[in-house]
């Protein structure tokens, strides 16, 4: 029998943060709690939870020394996704109350807590929040979310490559995924399967029809083909 065993509590009261498993620890990243001040610009706070000790801790401050290495470490934000490349952790996206959306890519050495912005080329995604992410390989790939600054929900796949640090929009066939945002995205073999979110009833733009799918939508990254695939649970 499937049964939960553990209940822990002393972690962030957070919602819409990105956490990634890396070793026997998990990384928590941001997120938005009510009461909390998400107007003034600070550092984006990290927590981890060691899953043998069962304890949470949070790490201090990077120092930045300065207004240039400021830049290089992302303010505090919600609705953003984190992926685990190697060592790496790939934070992109979201949004606070001050700047808005973003559509910087910041990356943190889990090895020596340390946040850089690598160089990157290409097509850049336009800033959005409540997107997914995850990795194949050593790529990762963005899909929809709500897009700032065209200010619709957005059915776009971008792929970065990790190797060469490169954005590209996939052109993919098949029928399109209907634009959504806070959905959830897996990648198993090489199929990208994407499940849930919130989307409005008539297209792409926000006009107070939502409505939340249940269908599960597969892309396939070989082919660069999208398809639904519909399944008839019955109850035990």
């Amino acid at each position: 029998m499937l049964r939960w065993t553990v209940h822990l509590e002393g972690g962030p009261r957070r919602v819409n943060h990105a956490a990634v498993a890396v070793g026997h620890k998990v990384y928590s990243f941001g997120g938005y709690c009510s009461g909390e001040d998400y107007e003034t610009l600070r550092q984006i706070d990290v927590h981890v939870f060691n899953t043998v000790s069962l304890r949470w801790t949070k790490l201090p401050p990077v120092r930045t020394g300065g207004r240039e290495h400021a830049r290089e470490v992302p303010y505090m934000r919600y609705g953003h996704t984190a992926v685990l490349v190697e060592e790496t952790v790939l934070i992109w996206g979201g949004r606070n109350d001050t700047e808005g959306a973003c559509n910087v890519l910041y990356a943190f050495d889990v090895s020596q807590h340390r946040w850089f912005t690598p160089k990157i080329s290409g097509t850049v995604p336009g800033a959005r929040d409540g997107h997914s992410a995850c990795v194949l390989g050593k790529a990762m790939y963005i899909f929809g979310g709500y897009e700032q600054l065209a200010d619709c929900f957005s059915n776009e796949i971008h792929k970065l490559d990790t190797s060469s640090m490169c954005w590209s929009l996939v052109s993919a066939r098949g029928t399109p995924a209907r634009w959504r945002d806070f959905h959830s995205a897996t990648i198993i073999g090489t199929k990208m399967f994407v499940f849930g979110g919130r989307a409005d009833r008539f297209g792409p733009f926000h006009s107070n029809n939502e409505i939340y799918c249940n269908k599960i939508k597969i892309f396939d990254t070989e082919t660069n083909c999208c398809k639904y695939v519909i399944f008839n649970f019955t109850p035990a």
